[in-house]
Order: structure tokens, then C-alpha cells, then sequence
């Protein structure tokens, strides 16, 4: 018998188990997504699920939390969305602030300090290989090859600004496609016709439900309400702690990074590591490294790195001077989440009903397409950072061989023979703590 309705209940048992098993990256969530959506629950059909993916590639930030928060919103309305988008994240959540507790407690045992020293040099080749993946997907023309070149020149030795990279890019993009158009060509997931499926609860020819046709009066309500949620939080934040309150500063600055980073976590990277390590100095190169490596190895998007570099930061910077050290850690942790991720939420319910209406083939335009290509030179030089990190030792002076091998070899497995990266992080940490005992 083919199903016609998914009750609510259904949905937040399957929601809540994707956040539990969601590792991957990106792709490896939207491909589980996929299979088990589409191939096996046949909740939506092919062709809605990548309307609604192609949608979220043109948008700041996760894009498989968005899409879960899409698919969630045409399912069950804005409950539907809420609980799909929050459940997407809230296990990696706690996950990482349980670890930054056992992290800043134990960090410096030799046992842990032994893992570690094995798994950041599989964080350099997995860094690496996003660039690689991305720049071999992205990059087929003399052009966008160049804007790779010119952006990695600009945030490595010129100390350019993330956002403005990005602005730059946009503006090359934008000239490109008057003068030089076939510089970039869009970039569409089609759906595979040769795929014969049951049908679909929400199918290709399944009228729009009421709820997800795109109305002005919605769209302005949506929109009014999520800005006063943000506004009224970041306002509180200021009315207890003050503007210049690391809390404060942690709201504002990762709301711009969730509005200002196209391309996915690699891209939100280098942009953090940037502003919560260089300029503002909450956090060391290190703590992002360990932070990146356990983000690798937890369930959830990667971006959710940042509930860990949050709690770091509160840890280190006792955001709250009278409570204990672990308090003040998830106070920032989740200010960092709620404020990284809300315009995620508020843009799924402003954009969904009107691509839902409209229902046309989005393509990515020639702006978007040169931000891209600007990402693949920005997440090299987030790869070209770590290395230097990890294995140069400037007191004393000393090549860390045994990591420049470790990467080597993570690099081979992801590249060569395509190992999953959860894989290849528990492999190159029991190396780490295999070397760890003989030294």
C-alpha cells in the first residue's frame, strides 16, 4: 500500500535519528538524505528534492541543515521545519560541548595530546582535499582558475579580509557575464529520469499544499519575525553584558558569518578562523585545529565546529566571571549556535514558498559561480595554515616527519580509494596513539 502522509510524530523520529548518524560533511548528509527520502521512504520525489537542494546552494551557510529545514517546512509547515532543522543540530551540539569539557579538563594528558598529534594532520589532508574536490568540480576555465589564484594571494599574504574577497569575486563574476559568459556556466542537479521510483507522498506532480504558496503577507511575517528574534536576543545580550561583552561580540559575529559565507563549512572556516583567532584572539590556531578534528569525527554539519570554538572561547575567556568555567563555555557555545544558524531558519521560510511557486530551474549565476571559485582559494589557504601548524615547530626548530607522512597517506585514502572521512580521522588518531607510546 503506498503511503500518503507522514504523521509528525514519524518525522521526529526520523529527524532526530539523522542527527545522530548525519557524518560526512555536507555531502555525506544530503547523500544519507537522499537515499533514505527519496530511494527508500519515498517521502518526496527526485526532481522536488533537488529543486529544494539547488535552492539551498545558492544561500549562506549549511546547506544540508537548510535543506532538512525545507523538506521539514513542506512536509509539516513552519513545526515541521523548526523540528527538522533543530534536530539536525542539537546531538552534535551537546556532542561538542561534552568534548570541550573533557577537552580543557584533559586536554594536556600525553594520551590525548598522543591523539591529537595523529588526527591534525589528517585534518590538513582533509582541508586539502575539499580544496581539491571543489577546485576539480568548479574550476574549467582560465578565469575561475585565476580568481582561485588571486583570492588565496589576497587572504595569505595580503591579509584580505574574508567578506571582501568574496565582494570582489561577486563584482569579477558579475562583469564575466556581460563581457565573457562562457567563463562561467551554471552548474544544475538534474534528476535522473532513467530511475523508475513508487510514487512519491510529495510527488513531482503533487499540488503545492496550501501552506508552502508564496504570499507577501507570509513572506513579511516571517521576515519581521525572525528579525525580532535575533534583534530581540542580540538586545538582551547587550542590555545584561554590554556591546563590547565577548557574548555580545560572539552574537555579532557570527551572524555575519552564517549571512556573509557562501560555499558551505570550508568556507565559514577560514573566515572564524580569521576573526575568533586573529583579530580577536578568543581562541589559538591549535584549539581551532582540535576543534576542526573533533567537528570531523561528530555527528551534525561540520559548521557546528563552532559550538566547540564558542565553548573553547568562553572557557578561556571566562565569559561569565561568576559562574563555574563549564557554565560560561556553553553560555558562548550557545550564542555562537542560536546566532550561526538562525538565518538559516529565517531564510528557508522567507525563500521556500516562492521557489516552491515558482517551481523553475534554478542556475547558479556568474557572481555566485566567482565566489566559488574565490572559496577554492580561501580554503587552500586554510589548508596552507594548518600545515604550517602542524608541521613546522618553530622552538626548536623541527619538520614533524611522522605528520607530514600521516597527511600524506589521508590524503592517498580520500583521493585514491575515497575513505570516508570519519575513517580516515579514527585511523590516523590510533596512529597517533600508537607513535605516542613507542615515543
Amino acid at each position: 500500500m503506498i503511503k500518503t502522509h507522514t504523521s509528525l510524530e514519524q518525522a521526529f523520529l526520523y529527524w532526530l535519528r539523522l542527527g545522530f548518524i548525519s557524518f560526512g560533511g555536507p555531502a555525506g548528509q544530503i547523500a544519507i538524505m537522499h537515499q533514505e527520502l527519496v530511494v527508500e521512504k519515498r517521502w518526496i520525489s527526485e526532481a522536488r528534492f533537488l529543486h529544494a537542494l539547488n535552492f539551498c546552494m545558492l544561500l549562506p551557510g549549511p546547506e544540508a541543515q537548510q535543506l532538512a529545514i525545507y523538506i521539514g517546512w513542506l512536509m509539516h509547515k513552519t513545526l515541521g521545519g523548526l523540528m527538522a532543522g533543530l534536530l539536525f543540530i542539537l546531538p552534535a551540539f551537546f556532542i561538542l560541548a561534552g568534548l570541550g569539557v573533557v577537552y580543557m579538563q584533559y586536554g594536556n594528558l600525553p594520551l590525548i595530546q598522543s591523539l591529537f598529534s595523529g588526527i591534525k594532520p589528517a585534518v590538513v589532508a582533509i582541508v586539502l582535499f575539499a580544496a581539491y574536490r571543489i577546485g576539480t568540480r568548479t574550476l574549467k576555465h582560465p578565469l575561475s582558475m585565476l580568481i582561485t589564484v588571486l583570492s588565496f594571494i589576497g587572504i595569505f599574504f595580503l591579509k584580505l579580509p574574508f567578506p571582501l574577497i568574496v565582494l570582489l569575486a561577486a563584482m569579477i563574476g558579475w562583469m564575466a557575464s556581460h563581457f565573457l559568459p562562457q567563463a562561467f556556466k551554471a552548474v544544475s542537479h538534474k534528476a535522473n529520469t532513467k530511475t523508475e521510483y513508487l510514487p512519491a507522498i510529495i510527488d513531482d506532480d503533487t499540488p503545492i499544499p496550501e501552506h508552502a504558496k508564496y504570499k507577501l503577507s507570509l513572506l513579511l511575517k516571517n521576515l519581521i519575525l525572525g528579525l525580532l528574534i535575533g534583534g530581540l536576543a542580540f538586545y538582551l545580550l547587550m542590555s545584561f553584558f554590554g556591546f563590547e561583552d565577548l557574548l555580545s561580540q560572539t552574537a555579532l559575529f557570527f551572524t555575519k558569518a552564517a549571512l556573509l559565507t557562501f560555499g558551505g563549512a570550508y568556507a565559514v572556516l577560514p573566515y572564524v578562523h580569521q576573526g575568533a583567532v586573529e583579530h580577536y584572539h578568543w581562541i589559538t590556531a591549535a584549539q581551532m585545529m582540535d576543534g576542526l578534528a573533533l567537528g570531523e569525527t561528530t555527528p551534525g554539519p561540520l559548521i557546528m565546529v563552532i559550538t566547540f570554538i564558542g565553548f573553547v572561547s568562553g572557557w578561556v575567556n571566562h565569559a561569565l566571571p561568576d559562574a563555574p568555567l563549564w557554565v560560561s563555555g556553553l553560555a558562548t557555545a550557545g550564542v555562537a549556535t542560536f546566532f550561526t544558524f538562525l538565518p538559516s531558519f529565517v531564510m528557508i521560510f522567507l525563500g521556500a514558498p516562492f521557489i516552491e511557486t515558482t517551481r523553475s530551474q534554478l542556475k547558479l549565476a556568474a557572481p555566485l559561480a566567482a565566489i566559488t571559485a574565490a572559496v577554492v582559494g580561501v580554503i587552500f589557504n586554510l589548508a596552507v595554515f594548518f600545515a604550517l601548524h602542524t608541521f613546522w615547530q618553530e622552538k626548536p626548530q623541527h619538520l614533524n616527519i611522522a605528520g607530514l607522512i600521516i597527511a600524506s597517506l589521508a590524503f592517498i585514502a580520500l583521493t585514491k580509494f575515497k575513505a570516508n572521512t570519519l575513517v580516515v580521522i579514527v585511523a590516523s588518531g590510533l596512529v597517533g596513539l600508537a607513535l605516542g607510546s613507542i615515543g
